[in-house]
C-alpha cells in the first residue's frame, strides 16, 4: 500500500498523492470546473455554479421535505430552495465585506482560482450572479418536475 500513496513533494507538507487525486482524469474534472476554468468573467462563473446549486437544491426540498406530502410539495421545494440560495447568496457577500483581497498562501491546491476573485468588486459580481443563477437553476428544476407527464408524452410520441 505504501508504493501507492506516497507524498506529494515535500512529506512535511501533508499532502498525499493517491491513485484518485493524482490521475489525469481527477485534474482534468477539477480544471474544468467554472471554479478554475480561465478566461470566465466573475459574472458567468456564478451564474454557472449558482444554476448547479438552485437546480440540485430543488430536489431534495421537494422530495423530502416536510411539505412532501402536502398539495404543493413543488412549489415548497422552489420556495425552500430559493431561499437557501438567497441565504448562500447573504454567506458570499458576507464573506466579500472581510476582506478577501488579503494574500494567502495556496500550498494544497493544484490549481490556482482566477485573480478577479481575489478584490472585491469581483466576488460582489460572483455572488450577484450566483443569486440569479440559483433561483434561475431552482425554477428550471421546478418547471421540469411540474410538466414531466407532458414531457413525457412528448418523448413517447403520446404512447404510454
Amino acid at each position: 500500500m505504501s508504493d501507492v500513496i506516497k507524498p506529494a513533494g515535500d512529506p512535511q507538507i501533508g499532502n498525499l498523492e493517491t491513485p484518485i487525486n493524482s490521475s489525469g482524469f481527477s485534474k482534468a474534472f477539477i480544471g474544468n470546473l467554472p471554479a478554475y476554468r480561465s478566461g470566465l468573467s466573475p459574472q458567468r462563473r456564478g451564474l454557472e455554479i449558482g444554476m448547479a446549486h438552485g437546480y440540485l437544491l430543488y430536489g431534495p426540498f421537494a422530495l423530502l421535505g416536510p411539505l412532501r406530502d402536502s398539495d404543493v410539495p413543488g412549489l415548497a421545494g422552489l420556495l425552500s430552495a430559493s431561499a437557501l440560495v438567497v441565504i448562500l447568496t447573504a454567506c458570499l457577500s458576507i464573506y466579500s465585506g472581510a476582506g478577501v483581497n488579503r494574500a494567502v498562501t495556496k500550498t494544497t491546491t493544484p490549481f490556482t482560482p482566477p485573480a478577479s476573485l481575489e478584490t472585491e468588486e469581483g466576488w460582489s459580481e460572483f455572488a450577484g450572479s450566483f443569486l440569479i443563477g440559483g433561483i434561475g437553476g431552482a425554477t428550471f428544476a421546478y418547471l421540469l418536475a411540474a410538466n414531466m407527464p407532458f414531457l413525457v408524452s412528448i418523448v413517447t410520441g403520446g404512447h404510454s
